[in-house]
């Protein structure tokens, strides 16, 4: 038998030397000391809850109180999820994170032929207000906050929340909750856009209007870093979700807002992996640069507008299908980065959502490594536990001056608007995918299970979304359609139409047609008469070095 050489690795294992880099390419060094920080650490980093942020938002981050723990919800009928809802509530959740059905998040009803085969598939089926009520029957609007992954429909969807709410009697300012409400990124990362990039635009400033000035607890937009599960690496990742945030602040700037209004209801959204170091790295960074962006470069005075809350998901393009059970290991490493990197809102994904909503029993385990983490170890006990590491300080102060290189040329190349008009995002993302996918097919990236110690696929017991979901779903649309006041469901369309071809803010009108019952495909076709459809940007694309 011929013996392996120390250099020779197997299916199982092997005696190679390990990855010297990370996803963003710096080069991890055998050992760190303090001849790696460069001066002026101090400065960098400030106290908790003080400027830049560095080590965290709040003085006395989770000491006070641990970060709310969502899961990522909702499937079938309104009254399916509103079920799954007061489950995960019952079982200590501290906050909705709502799931919305492929035809929601395009403007389509669920009897659309667009729509046939996905109705609440992916998530809930909303049609119409009588949807929402049902979804949050029962569940207390004014002390549970309610996050709503949507964004080409945002607008109509937090209008329904809000006249939930209104019938129930809870005041606007007690509101809690985010709306997505982040366009950009479908045009660089989703694709689930419905109207042109101008008006999708305008939309999304028609909500952080309205939040402001109506709702003050409720954050009008969670700028979303889904470019990193297209296939962009940390910093590229990093460097496109804040250059949106830069595009989200011009536009509310040119509206004629102040700052300081809106700034401290905007938030951000963070793809969590099992990457430790660099994910934890990842989140202070960030902190820091869009401190000096808002107080810098956009003159925000007042340290909320310049403080970065954000939330992040635990389990995404990370979990795998090999070997299931794996993703509640890479979902608990991954909570522990978000935690230690200072975040405000963590949901974890179930082990099986690989392959499919969640079932009761993986969700309620997704949610227990939360609490484990929170409850059972040290990392809520003091703030930023890993500050002064020279690793951690070094790949900080990286990952910084990489994210920001990729920020100047976007600027240079006019912005993440009109890089995204020309496709150049779309298409380093795309270059960035299928490296990761050469290095996984070669063994370069290791995904135990994957592509290494594996046993390939495994039986795993998954959510089924019954055949009869879709069937009942357009009845129960067929009878809103006929209880409600047929002229005064036209005149709110017509004015909502009217007014989206002319210059105003166009949450009032949506508003008075949610409350006729107007449905999403109607409010949608309506807006599309004035706005037009989108065309692919990706028919435009640039090569980009």
């Amino acid at each position: 038998m011929t013996e392996r050489s120390p250099n020779q690795s197997s299916k199982h294992g092997g005696s190679e030397p390990m990855n010297a880099s990370t996803h963003s390419g710096t080069t991890i060094e055998p050992v760190y000391g303090p001849e790696h920080l460069a001066p002026g650490l101090e400065d960098r980093l400030g106290g908790p809850g003080e400027f830049p942020f560095t080590r965290g938002i709040h003085r006395t981050m989770y000491r006070s109180k641990p970060w709310t723990m969502r899961q990522y919800a909702g499937f079938g009928t309104a009254r399916e999820t509103n079920g799954r809802f007061r489950y995960l509530l019952e079982e200590g959740q501290t906050g909705l994170s709502v799931a919305l059905d492929l035809p929601t998040q395009l403007g389509l009803d669920s009897d659309s032929p667009r729509a046939l085969g996905e109705v609440g598939r992916v998530g809930v089926a909303v049609d119409s207000l009588a949807d929402m009520e049902e979804i949050f029957a029962g569940i207390p609007l004014d002390r549970v906050s309610t996050s709503f992954t949507i964004n080409a429909t945002a607008p109509i969807l937090l209008a329904m929340l809000q006249v939930v709410a209104e019938a129930r009697g809870v005041a606007r300012t007690a509101l809690m909750g985010t709306v997505q409400n982040d366009i950009l990124k479908e045009f660089g990362a989703r694709g689930a856009w419905v109207f042109p990039i101008e008006p999708s635009m305008r939309l999304v400033v028609d909500v952080i209007e309205h939040c402001t000035r109506e709702l003050p607890r409720f954050h009008p937009i969670s700028i979303a870093s889904h470019y990193r599960d297209a296939g962009a690496t940390p910093a590229e990742e990093a460097a496109y979700t804040l250059s949106a945030g830069i595009a989200y602040v011009r536009a509310c700037l040119e509206r004629g807002l102040e700052v300081d209004s809106f700034g401290p209801r905007l938030s951000f959204f963070w793809y969590t992996y099992a990457n430790f170091f660099e994910e934890i790295a990842k989140y202070r960074a960030v902190r820091r640069i869009w401190a000096h962006t808002m107080r810098d470069r956009f003159g925000a005075t007042n340290p909320d507008s310049q403080r970065m809350r954000a939330a992040c998901v635990c389990g995404g393009h990370s979990l795998s299908r090999a070997e299931p059970l794996n993703n509640i290991a890479r979902t608990t490493i991954e909570t522990m980065a978000a935690a230690l990197g200072g975040l405000q809102s963590v949901f974890t994904a179930a082990h099986d959502e690989a392959f499919a909503i969640p079932t009761e029993l993986a969700a309620r385990t997704a949610l227990r490594v939360q609490q484990v983490v929170a409850f059972e170890t040290d990392v809520a006990a003091t703030v930023d536990p890993l500050a002064g590491s020279w690793f951690v300080e070094s790949l900080t102060d990286d990952l910084e001056r990489a994210i920001r290189g990729i920020m100047d040329d976007i600027e240079a190349r006019g912005g993440m608007v009109e890089c995204l008009r020309r496709g150049a995002i779309q298409r380093r993302i795309a270059d960035r995918a299928y490296e990761w996918q050469r290095k996984l097919e070669s063994g370069e990236a290791v995904v135990v299970g994957q592509n290494r110690f594996g046993h390939g696929q495994e039986a795993v017991e998954v959510h089924r979304v019954s055949e009869e979901v879709e069937r009942d779903q357009i009845e129960r649309l067929r009878r809103v359609r006929q209880g409600r006041d047929p002229a005064r469901v036209q005149r709110a369309l017509a004015s909502l139409a009217s007014e989206a071809a002319g210059p105003h803010n166009l949450v009032e009108p949506i508003l008075e047609a949610v409350r006729a019952y107007a449905t999403v495909g109607e409010m949608t076709a309506a807006l599309r008469s004035a706005f037009g459809s989108a065309a692919d940007p990706g028919a435009t694309w640039e090569h980009v070095e």
